[in-house]
């Protein structure tokens, strides 16, 4: 707390309060929307590449569902993200892109229980590339943490698109 004071402080000495406020405001105004843009562009890219079997990720994903047909799964998962991607698009599907995009997250931790020597150099922190991959959905957990908690905020025109 005292560093938050201090930081305060020093913004309100050089000046710079008005422009701190007008960037926070123009950060709380957009950011959701530019989260959510982007959590689009990364589901329907990497869905994608799996469509067209282009994804770096195939020979992963294929090894750690070994109990469902890859002929089949592997199809339906590709789709499923660009279908997360696109419902984060259009505001009023944001639910049914959450709904989806928490029942996929599962999936994609297995490789840490099921294939650990392809995720760890040395276990429980020394990641491979594939681990990396697999960690930073952490990140698009989060984000859908906080897509899915403005579901029911009044959309303003610009997170509207």
């Amino acid at each position: 707390m005292a560093m938050q004071q201090q930081i305060d402080a020093l913004i309100r000495q050089l000046g710079l309060e008005e422009t701190d406020r007008r960037i926070a405001a123009w950060m709380d105004r957009y950011g959701r929307w530019l989260l959510r843009i982007s959590i689009a562009i990364v589901f329907i890219w990497f869905g994608g590449l799996k469509v067209i079997g282009m994804s770096p990720a195939e020979e992963l994903v294929k090894s750690t569902i070994y109990f469902l047909p890859a002929d089949l799964f592997y199809p339906i998962l590709a789709w499923w993200e660009v279908l997360i991607g696109v419902t984060l698009l259009w505001r009023p599907l944001n639910r049914v892109a959450i709904l989806l995009l928490f029942l996929q997250m599962p999936g994609t931790m297995l490789p840490l229980v099921l294939l650990p020597d392809v995720c760890f150099t040395s276990i429980p922190f020394g990641l491979t590339i594939e681990g990396q991959y697999i960690i930073k959905n952490l990140v698009l957990i989060s984000a859908g943490l906080v897509v899915g908690g403005s579901v029911r905020r009044q959309s303003t025109e610009t997170q509207r698109l």
